[in-house]
């Protein structure tokens, strides 16, 4: 919970001043919306019972005898798993936010919300996730990326000039989508059988075995399977993203423009929201005679005021 409001801040002290309230407006609006979807709908077809090979029967996920059942892993109610998993989808909207930040029309950004999160997120999340979900039945490992790949793209992206020239406002993309797909291939190479089973709950079988843990026990066709695998994961992920995610940005193109007019992209806060989050004059903000003036647009403002010397000796009409 207390990631959402750190999101918060940390987007609005990374961003330009005059896109501190668009930022903080994005992550807490996709923060309320997905809340809605997921427990009107968005969680069942991410975990629930299967509809299609690749999502889960949309449903509620708000009846009491539903929310004190036993969750599909694991001994907790249906209302942990819940929770947690919104706050998961939540938070990977916003993360997404952090790649659109200063230049996605926040109204576009209103529709694309549960958009995404209906027809993309639930159906990576069913696939990987879900005990019905066809990458889980092939074993793929997943533990939603770890520290160390992260903590070392973070310095690697200073040093490949590739990184450099990626439009990515928040550095979303050498953060998470390197960083997360490197976690994934290790994972395959490094994965240890027993402690991936103990934490899956599962009794012993042929998944989980990481290829350095195959050839030490001469097993290499598992391990190579398992590597397998992970890659496999990671190219259904990317590649349902970017059919999903551009089916959906050319429908809302039909709707409501995608891409910030260049005066609202010049402006910033004060044009998209009317406020602002700095009192600053200069960059973001738009001048209005009657707001930034004691004249109005109609009046003229007197002789005297503007010939006022240079010893600070203004002359009142």
């Amino acid at each position: 919970m207390q990631s959402v409001p750190g999101l918060v801040i940390l987007y609005g002290s990374i961003v330009k001043k005059k896109w501190a309230v668009n930022s903080a407006f994005m992550a807490l609006y996709a923060f309320a919306a997905v809340l809605i979807c997921w427990v009107g709908w968005g969680y069942q077809m991410a975990f629930g019972d299967k509809f299609i090979p690749f999502l889960g029967q949309p449903d509620v996920a708000l009846d009491q005898k539903f929310l004190l059942r036993r969750t599909f892993v694991g001994y907790l109610p249906n209302a942990t798993m819940v929770y947690f998993q919104f706050v998961f989808a939540a938070i990977t909207l916003i993360l997404i936010a952090g790649a659109l930040l200063g230049r996605m029309n926040f109204h576009a950004w209103m529709i694309f919300v549960p958009l995404w999160l209906t027809f993309s997120y639930t159906i990576t999340a069913y696939s990987i996730w879900c005990p019905t979900g066809w990458l889980y039945k092939k074993g793929i490992i997943d533990y939603s990326g770890g520290s160390i790949p992260w903590y070392t793209m973070m310095v690697l992206h200073k040093k490949i000039s590739f990184l450099k020239h990626v439009d990515d406002t928040m550095a979303i993309f050498h953060t998470h989508a390197i960083a997360g797909s490197l976690g994934g291939i290790l994972t395959g190479i490094f994965a240890e059988p027993k402690l991936c089973r103990i934490f899956y709950l599962v009794p012993e079988w042929e998944h989980y075995i990481g290829l350095l843990n195959g050839f030490h026990n001469n097993r290499a066709g598992a391990g190579f399977k398992q590597l397998g695998v992970q890659l496999l994961g990671i190219l259904f992920v990317v590649f349902t993203n970017v059919i999903m995610t551009s089916i959906i940005c050319v429908v809302i193109k039909f709707v409501v423009p995608l891409r910030l007019s260049e005066e609202q992209l010049s402006t910033g806060d004060d044009a998209i929201h009317g406020e602002e989050a700095y009192a600053l004059w200069g960059d973001g903000e738009k001048y209005q005679s009657r707001h930034n003036s004691f004249y109005t647009a109609d009046q003229e403002i007197p002789q005297s005021t503007k010939s006022a010397g240079a010893g600070g000796q203004v002359e009142m009409a």
